[in-house]
């Protein structure tokens, strides 16, 4: 079965979803739209497809059995409510609505009509993370007991890269970069038990024209499978991004930059010999994670097939999974519980600035 799929939305993103539904053997490009009619043009001549420049004609006429939303996040709930009202089911860029209200909302009608709805959380997928999801599966390290993520050289607030619209969020560019290390912190280490046992701390270190109320944060919390989980997102020029996953028999790391894993499994302050040992064991492990990645872009070279191309594209694997869920023979690969946790974890950033802002404010007065 090919599943008719359309992409609405032209903007830095769309691209991967367009080269990823022409390949996809899954799936048959059908149609884009977008309210820039020269880009409708450009990209309707480029595919062979149709081009619209009104979501509601294109959901009506088009016969589509999947549509890809890669729009701005303040148009989600409205364009997957109509796309959901025609029986279509929705894949979403992160995050899925813009609060936690539209997610509600979103999740209740998408239930009423019985339509699949999913977000892009493509890191999940990527080759480091799926080595280390099944690490974790064959009891890697033990019983687990926490899960640290951390996410430092993202973008600042200020920063000119998705458009205009990213720097309405209280985070501007860096907020719009949030959902990633959120949803990794969601899926390795669990959901909170309850949205109140959320902790987060914020800073706004930077100096912007516009009026942001961050650009650095610290969140923690105890997950339903009792692991404490934490992360750490700053910005920054030099990117460092990673998942550390602590178990009673050892540790589990899983470096994203790199796309490696490492895995610390013995005592290492036993002597002098061991603390030299934890060295060699991370840099080999890391010279096996950099060979296997090169046999991946060696094999993506000499035949970029869609096997091939999924090994190092995690848009291209998630592209593959929610098709498949959507045939009918596996579970979807992102649930929609975790894209809406993952904005209710936002929420509780974007609540813990403004308290943080307006209590400078009251200093600032009282002074």
């Amino acid at each position: 079965m090919s599943l008719r799929t359309a992409v609405v939305g032209g903007g830095t993103v769309s691209d991967n979803h367009l080269d990823g539904l022409e390949s996809l053997p899954l799936t048959t490009l059908a149609a884009f739209c977008d309210i820039d009619s020269d880009r409708v043009r450009a990209v309707a001549a480029e595919y062979g497809i149709t081009g619209y420049t009104d979501p509601e004609t294109m959901f009506a006429e088009a016969d589509l059995d999947w549509v890809h939303l890669c729009t701005p996040v303040g148009t989600h709930l409205d364009l997957a409510t109509s796309a959901i009202a025609a029986g279509i089911p929705v894949l979403i860029q992160k995050p899925i609505t813009e609060t936690a209200a539209e997610y509600e909302q979103l999740a209740e009608t998408a239930r009423d009509h019985g339509v699949h709805v999913s977000a892009v959380h493509n890191h999940v997928f990527d080759p480091a993370m799926r080595e280390l999801t099944t690490a974790l599966q064959q009891d890697a390290v033990g019983e687990v007991r926490a899960v640290d993520v951390r996410y430092t050289g993202q973008t600042y607030p200020d920063d000119v890269r998705r458009g205009e619209w990213a720097f309405d969020l209280p985070g501007g560019e860096f907020e719009e970069g949030l959902p990633h290390p959120l949803y990794l912190l969601l899926r390795v280490g669990g959901y909170p038990r309850a949205e109140g046992d959320v902790q987060v701390v914020t800073h706004c270190r930077g100096e912007y024209e516009r009026p942001f109320t961050y650009d650095g944060a610290k969140l923690q919390y105890c997950s339903r499978e009792d692991l404490l989980c934490s992360a750490t997102l700053t910005p920054g020029r030099v990117p460092d991004k990673s998942v550390t996953v602590h178990g009673e028999d050892g540790v589990l790391i899983a470096d994203l930059i790199s796309q490696t894993l490492v895995r610390l499994d013995r005592d290492y302050q036993a002597s002098p010999i061991a603390r030299a040992r934890s060295n060699v064991d991370r840099a080999v492990a890391r010279l096996r994670g950099n060979a296997a990645n090169l046999r991946r872009v060696i094999a993506r070279r000499r035949n970029d097939d869609w096997e091939t191309k999924t090994e190092l594209d995690a848009h291209a694997y998630q592209f593959e999974a929610e098709a498949l869920a959507l045939t009918g023979d596996r579970e979807p690969p992102v649930p929609l519980a975790e894209a809406g946790w993952t904005i209710r974890l936002m929420e509780a950033i974007r609540d813990a600035a403004a308290d943080r802002t307006e209590a400078t404010q009251d200093v600032s007065v009282s002074n």
